[in-house]
């Protein structure tokens, strides 16, 4: 069993939440049901599947909620760019997500090749 809250990609992935549902807030309210819903519903279940897997047993229990996590972060990542393309994020900002994104995916990743 980890302490999820000592884990710098459960840090680093809850400061990107905070900050993307800020950005999302600005979404045309028609999408409260739609893409704002489905992407702060990936962006959140990042986080909290590293949460639920570092409460597990095993470490093989771990790496699979690690897997769901890294999962999610490419559903986000393809929201994002969808929200870009539609306009409701500007290119700088999308670009900003994308990289910080990119960087939780690459610790996740490296994560899951410790515990292999």
């Amino acid at each position: 069993m980890h302490d999820f809250k000592e884990l710098i990609v459960w840090q680093k992935t809850m400061n990107f939440t905070k900050r993307f549902y800020e950005i999302t807030s600005n979404y045309p309210k028609s999408e409260i049901y739609g893409l704002t819903s489905q992407s702060r519903r990936a962006c959140v279940s990042i986080a909290s599947n590293i949460a639920e897997g570092a409460g597990r047993n095993s470490n093989a229990q771990f790496i699979n909620f690690l897997n769901i996590a890294l999962g999610s972060s490419f559903e986000l990542e393809c929201q994002i760019i969808l929200a870009r393309d539609l306009e409701f994020i500007q290119v700088e900002i999308s670009d900003n997500l994308l990289k910080d994104l990119k960087h939780i995916q690459n610790m996740l990743v490296k994560l899951i090749q410790n515990y292999n």
